[in-house]
């Protein structure tokens, strides 16, 4: 059984995909950049642009019936490695005591030429 995510405190999708869907007991999340909830770009610093895309994910973990203590593998897309560090330092402010498995890539571009785009696999409570 597949159960679709949708939330209003997460921007909605910019294309013909949903902001998540739950499979079973797992949630899968489309990847969520710094867009607030009304569709409007953070300016600002990539750990500004990271702070809004982990507000993102909050809110479709929630709707889902999950949280960020509840995923499982974070799969974290950067426009620049040498902002690593910066990413890192706001992304181990998240996940601190409670580290899923993680993938980091590197890309050309991202959607809305946005500094990192994250998406998450959890588990439903």
């Amino acid at each position: 059984m597949m159960k679709t995510v949708q939330t209003n405190e997460a921007p909605a999708a910019i294309g013909p995909y949903s902001q998540g869907i739950i499979v079973n007991n797992m949630f899968f999340s489309s990847g969520q950049i710094p867009l607030t909830a009304a569709g409007e770009m953070v300016t600002g610093d990539v750990q500004a642009q990271t702070h809004q895309v982990f507000k993102n994910l909050q809110a479709v973990l929630k709707e889902a019936g999950a949280s960020l203590e509840t995923v499982v593998k974070a799969t974290v897309f950067i426009k620049n490695m040498d902002d690593f560090g910066a990413i890192n330092e706001v992304y181990g402010e998240y996940f601190s005591s409670h580290k899923p498995a993680r993938s980091c890539v590197e890309v050309a571009r991202l959607p809305k030429d946005a500094l990192v785009e994250i998406e998450v696999i959890a588990l439903v409570k």
